[in-house]
């Protein structure tokens, strides 16, 4: 399996420490923010939360003692224990690349297993916490685990010196060995014991880049093989000894109560244990997934909708319309914006817009799931999470466990992209388990339509945006009022200041183009639906409605957009390069090939976010029943010090993708209190043939890497609406696309 967590009872290992510590290379490092004391040392992960690496690991050296990151065993082997977890977009080939490239050992004899819900040891240097998101896996990883890797080296190359009575600057590290000038060699694995004896260097010397030998180049995925031979572990695998399994009903419309059920029939169903009811929500318990949907199904819950029984989308929007005419929080104010729009100046020509952005769903394919094992001494958790601490410290709050009583497994993700940062499923699993009457462990599982239904969705956005052109066209004041929930204020609510949610606004308040007079507000308005981070969230609107609204700018300017975009990018050298680099690739001058019936345009979009900068072109065509084919799309991003350029294609791809989906068909409506969508029939997804060429370039660069998970999703809205009305005149100022073009 190479990687993954394995919890069946007859394979599961522990890692035991204690005496035996010298049987091994400690390489003891911390990523900043962790404030980690010396007695942490030689702290381990927990035993259950070790994966089949490790295991195989115990077996050829049972004297090693673990560090809490990276350990070496007497074979050569060298264990990362991930504080990352991956959900597709690669971390467990190119965060192994870093330490591998430093330490000098092929990539293959890095082997992974899963940290445990630890803040102290583990939390990101970006986010504040053991959290994976937010395009900030290599960034945060990008210098503490090359120095790591690093420091590992550097003792080992001491310890050779000692052996062989020489200067270490006279040794050289290739392979995972150590070779002196006569052409003698000592594998890594025979000096981790005399490596251990010694201390690591407070300061490292890292690598010139120029004498990399894995960064900067394409290396296949590690965890391709496990994915299709089908031994990779998900949440949804986990089997346990007597495990039950669950279907679980939550009420349609938040703030709904449970009324009345039908116990008895569902109880009367072959297969079914228990029916477990917590106010909110109902699960059958079964002996196997049919038996549960089949009691669920008798059990026929019926529910008191509440407060939020007459909520409908329109009812949401025509509140945001209402309290977007109101002043917001101020987010970037430069010069005198308002004054220039809003008094009485005659000068230049006023521009204003009104964009709207639904809510969305994250319809990750493996939807959500959690496997509780709760006893009066302890909580086991198993699952994929991209917060294993949350999840742990929501499950100790609502048992009322010491922390260190609570274990969490975590798995590979089916999908994230933000759901699995919310601990809703975990929550609700936990709060089942207490009033399970029969012992023993229980897998809940949503289905489609309740992981639909039961989202926490990406916020509906309201903007307002108003320019004021000067005599060349060019803008030189610019207002943009946000209107929309704030995650950050229920998440990370310090992040929240002088009323701005930083989320909401990123891509806004820090447009790259000059613009002489700028002022961008935020407004909080909250729906009577939860709402959470959503591949990219502020972004994903934003760049949306900037770069849109920047084509209609160029349009009324009568100005090619790119050499619109050109104009105002003087002071931000960097997006202009890729622009260039994009326009130069997609053919930007040249006339698109006709179609016959339909109608083509080519639309642009340039962006900085998550610390890179990219540039996207669509090409498209729309024929007369407002049917949209995006053919192709070009992408250069500019991202820093690539570390894995294949993989930072394929995220580029799958981003592009996911975007172009949300942007076409991506809608979640209300009526009467509910979520109207249920399942891919109507939340649907872009098919195999459907998806356009696309076509990435990445600039060199020796820069510290940029976050690439998000950027491709952000960027694409804008191509595809600046492309149709290319070729429609019509501009797309309401996503998604279905229901905003007419026909022809």
């Amino acid at each position: 399996m190479g990687f993954m967590n394995d919890i069946s009872p007859s394979r599961r290992r522990f890692l035991r420490v204690g005496a035996a510590a010298g049987g091994g290379l400690l390489v003891a490092f911390v990523l900043p923010g962790c404030n980690r004391k010396e007695s942490d040392r030689q702290e381990v992960p927990s035993e259950k939360a070790v994966g089949h690496a490790a295991t195989a690991v115990s077996e050829r050296a049972p004297g090693l003692a673990p560090n809490a990151f990276i350990r070496i065993d007497r074979e050569g082997l060298v264990t990362l224990v991930m504080h990352k977890v991956e959900m597709g977009q690669g971390t467990y080939t190119s965060i192994p690349m870093l330490i591998a490239e430093e330490l000098g050992v092929d990539l293959a004899k890095v082997k992974l297993e899963h940290a445990p819900a630890d803040n102290n040891l583990y939390s990101d240097p970006l986010l504040g916490g053991q959290v994976t998101g937010g395009s900030t896996s290599i960034r945060g990883a990008w210098k503490p685990l090359r120095e790591a890797g690093a420091a590992a080296r550097a003792v080992l190359v001491q310890a050779a010196a000692q052996t062989w009575n020489v200067a270490p600057d006279t040794l050289r590290v290739a392979n995972g060995a150590v070779t002196n000038a006569a052409g003698k060699t000592l594998h890594f694995g025979e000096l981790v014991d005399a490596a251990a004896k010694l201390e690591a260097p407070k300061t490292v010397t890292l690598k010139d880049p120029g004498a990399y030998t894995l960064i900067g180049k394409n290396h296949a995925r590690l965890d391709s093989a496990p994915k299709v031979d089908g031994t990779a572990q998900f949440g949804i695998d986990v089997k346990l000894p007597g495990m039950g399994i669950a279907a679980v009903a939550a009420s349609p419309v938040v703030g709904g109560k449970l009324i009345a059920s039908n116990d008895p029939k569902a109880l009367a169903v072959p297969g079914v244990r228990e029916v477990l009811k917590i106010g909110s929500a109902v699960a059958v318990v079964a002996d196997h997934m049919w038996a549960a949907k089949q009691g669920l199904a008798a059990l026929a819950p019926q529910w008191e909708a509440g407060a939020n029984a007459g909520v409908t989308t329109a009812s949401i929007v025509a509140d945001m319309m209402a309290k977007s005419q109101g002043a917001g929080a101020v987010a970037t104010d430069k010069g005198n914006a308002l004054k220039e729009l809003e008094g009485d100046s005659k000068a230049g020509r006023k521009i204003e817009a009104i964009y709207e952005a639904p809510f969305l769903a994250h319809a990750t394919m493996e939807p959500m799931n959690c496997a509780v094992d709760l006893r009066a001494d302890g909580c086991d958790l198993y699952c994929g999470t991209q917060v294993p601490s949350l999840a742990q410290g929501a499950a100790a709050k609502l048992t009322g466990l010491p922390l260190e009583k609570v274990k969490v497994h975590n798995f590979y993700l089916g999908g994230g992209f933000g759901r699995r940062l919310e601990v809703d499923y975990v929550t609700q699993a936990v709060a089942f388990a207490k009033v399970k009457a029969k012992p023993g462990p229980v897998k809940f599982v949503w289905t489609r339509e309740e992981d639909i239904q039961h989202d926490m969705y990406r916020p509906y956005y309201l903007d307002r945006l108003a320019a004021k052109l000067d005599d060349k066209g060019m803008p030189h004041a610019w207002f943009h009022r946000v209107t929309g929930s704030s995650i950050m204020a229920r998440f990370a609510p310090p992040a929240v200041k002088n009323g701005v949610d930083p989320d909401a606004v990123e891509g806004a308040a820090d447009l790259q183009y000059s613009i002489p007079e700028l002022r961008v507000e935020y407004l909080r308005h909250e729906p009577p639906v939860p709402t959470a981070f959503w591949r990219g969230v502020g972004p994903t609107h934003n760049v949306f409605v900037v770069e849109s609204f920047i084509d209609e700018l160029a349009h009324a300017a009568k100005q090619d957009p790119v050499a619109y975009r050109r104009a105002l990018l003087d002071k931000s050298p960097r997006l202009l390069g890729v622009l260039n680099l994009a326009a130069q690739k997609a053919g930007w001058n040249k006339p698109l090939k006709a179609i016959a019936g339909r109608k083509v345009g080519r639309g642009v979009s340039a962006q900085f976010a998550f610390g890179s900068y990219m540039v996207q072109i669509a090409e498209v065509s729309v024929g007369p029943d407002g049917d949209v084919t995006v053919h192709r799309v070009v992408a250069a991003l500019d991202c820093g010090q690539p570390v894995n350029p294949d993989g930072i294609v394929a995220q580029l791809e799958g981003g592009i993708v996911f975007g172009l989906t949300a942007a076409l068909w991506g809608e979640i409506t209300l009526d009467g209190g509910k979520v109207v969508q249920s399942n891919f029939g109507d939340y649907r997804i872009m098919r195999m043939n459907e998806a356009p060429r696309v076509e990435v370039h990445i600039v060199a660069s020796r820069d510290e890497p940029g976050g690439i998970g998000e950027p491709g999703t952000s960027g694409i809205a804008p191509a595809l609406c600046n492309a149709i009305f290319a070729a429609t005149g019509q501009r797309i100022r309401k996503l998604p696309v279905s229901a905003s073009l007419k026909k022809a």
